[in-house]
């Protein structure tokens, strides 16, 4: 069982690590975390069900996996700071978001393992949706272990190359919010139309609910299932006749093309 560390202790860390105690993937006695802020350590060591303590230096001379959870602003520095405790047994894991392998690297000593992760805030109900990458060092083995890890709140993939983390940032981390403006703005139509609002929203998101388990777990293409719904003649039809009329998909690139190139300039 190998020792997890948690530099930060915020809530996707928090996420992380009951995740991993939930599902038996860790031990609570094999997760310690660091809290910048001494008078918080007891009260977050209670609720995260780990130890929790000040100092990132111990945390990295204890840790077989460190994971760099602070502010991508925060990053350089925590980095800096733990670097001389880093060996080549150790592997390094980053959810900071925009912070790339060669700002990890350049960071950390040479030949370091390390993994940039970009998780979402579903992990807070065990429905994640993460991407991530290897760095230069890191082997088949690590992609491995940290998908199984991360699997623990959800979802994971491995991107092809280092851009394409930036698409990932906009569709599954900015996401959430893209989601959460469709339901909201598909309820207050209904309640525009005469029902009550909470009912109106009730039913949005339950169909959200149902509509997403079904997509996963399709066996035919999503056009298919549109047009399972949207029969010829029908009221569906004439919806969806809308939506394309509207242009929702040059819509919906335009949101996640706009997200993938901040996301791509906050990295530079």
């Amino acid at each position: 069982m190998k020792k997890i560390g948690f530099v930060g202790a915020g809530k996707m860390a928090g996420a992380i690590i009951k995740g991993l105690i939930k599902t038996g993937f860790a031990n609570s006695d094999d997760i310690t975390a660091t809290q910048a802020e001494i008078d918080l350590l007891e009260e977050k060591s209670k609720v995260l069900g780990i130890a929790v303590i000040a100092d990132n230096k111990v945390l990295a001379q204890k840790s077989d996996v460190i994971f760099i959870a602070v502010k991508p602003n925060q990053a350089a520095d925590v980095l800096k700071e733990i670097s001389p405790f880093i060996t080549s047994e150790k592997l390094v894991v980053s959810i900071a978001a925009g912070v790339t392998l060669d700002k990890l690297e350049s960071n950390l000593p040479a030949g370091t393992r390390v993994i940039r992760v970009m998780p979402n805030t579903p992990a807070l109900v065990g429905e994640g949706m993460s991407g991530m990458i290897g760095g230069k060092f890191a082997k088949s083995e690590d992609l491995d272990y940290v998908n199984k890890l991360l699997s623990t709140i959800g979802k994971c993939i491995t991107v092809d190359n280092e851009a394409q983390m930036d698409i990932v940032t906009a569709i599954s981390g900015s996401g959430p919010a893209f989601y959460y403006k469709v339901i909201n703005e598909i309820a207050r139509a209904g309640e525009k139309l005469g029902l009550d609002y909470e009912k109106s929203l009730l039913l949005s998101i339950q169909t959200a609910i149902g509509s997403a388990k079904m997509a996963m777990n399709r066996e035919i293409s999503m056009e298919e299932l549109i047009s399972n719904v949207a029969t010829k003649g029908g009221c569906t039809r004439v919806g969806v006749d809308c939506m394309d009329d509207n242009n929702s998909e040059k819509l919906f690139y335009d949101v996640i093309k706009s997200t993938t190139d901040k996301a791509h300039a906050l990295g530079q």
